[in-house]
């Protein structure tokens, strides 16, 4: 038994296991998340994918999946705002603990309301659709055990705090902290250890989702197409109401001289595009 000290006049007894949970295995969920990830993208190009079921189902999931997205980037960005920026920041631009933690506690319960609500829906959706149930390998139906327990905790530890009130535990002086320290490899294992048994199980859950992840469907974030917002329109037709206004000298093309061959006129629209055998045949 170790012990530690976690603030002035406060000390903290650590035992091998909090050693082991808060000190070494954040360590080894990022070496398999990097090199999981890595081998993923070497071995299996072809299976880095969302692995689409649209086709087969798309009623559910035009509600499901912005609900679980956007929810999910909301939750995310709470995570960092909380975990990232130190509680002395926030106070030294005037902002109180009281005003802090009521947006948060708002903010994080709607955000974190609507990914389980999303979720929960494609959960339904991959379970009652036979195609899309069959697409399922047995690592994503792990992962979204997993991904929902991560969820319900989360929501767990927001309710606390607000049935706790003034006397709710500040997870801005144990948890934050030790999830600093940890990229400077200095973890505060006492900060983390004085953390209640809610705050250490969402936290556990949460490093067992990046365990799976490389191997799992979510390995498509790392991919995301974000080019997609900046890239320019393409053109593949382009259309006139009157060509032969519009462009008199305009050489015809194949469809057109084909209609004249057959008899018919050509529709206004899009340009007819036509085949060199389908050509051949009208001749």
């Amino acid at each position: 038994m170790l012990t530690f000290e976690n603030g002035p006049g406060a000390a903290v007894a650590l035992s091998p296991w909090d050693i082991l949970l808060w000190g070494v295995l954040p360590y080894v969920m990022v070496v398999v998340l990097v090199g999981g990830s890595i081998w993923r993208y070497k071995y299996d190009q072809f299976g880095w994918t969302t692995r689409s079921s649209q086709l087969y189902e798309s009623r559910l999931l035009r509600i499901a999946s912005p609900l679980f997205h956007f929810g999910l980037l909301a939750v995310i960005a709470g995570h960092f705002f909380g975990l990232v920026i130190p509680m002395a920041w926030t106070q030294a631009v005037g902002m109180s603990q009281e005003f802090y933690h009521f947006n948060a506690l708002l903010v994080g319960g709607i955000a974190g309301v609507g990914t389980l609500g999303g979720i929960l829906l494609l959960i339904y959706r991959r379970r009652t659709t036979g195609p899309v149930f069959m697409a399922t390998t047995r690592n994503d139906k792990t992962m979204y055990v997993v991904l929902t327990a991560a969820i319900l905790f989360g929501l767990w530890t927001t309710l606390a705090s607000v049935l706790e009130g003034e006397h709710g535990h500040n997870y801005r002086e144990t948890v934050a902290p030790w999830f600093r320290s940890l990229f400077i490899f200095q973890p505060d294992i006492a900060a983390m250890a004085s953390a209640p048994f809610s705050f250490h199980l969402h936290t556990l859950v949460g490093m067992a989702l990046f365990v799976l992840w490389p191997f799992t469907r979510l390995v498509h974030a790392f991919t995301a197409p974000l080019h997609y917002l900046f890239r320019p329109y393409i053109v593949y037709r382009s259309r006139d109401r009157d060509r032969r206004v519009s462009q008199p000298k305009r050489k015809e093309t194949a469809g057109t001289s084909a209609a004249r061959t057959t008899g018919t006129a050509a529709r206004r629209g899009w340009s007819a595009v036509g085949t060199h055998d389908r050509d051949t045949r009208n001749r």
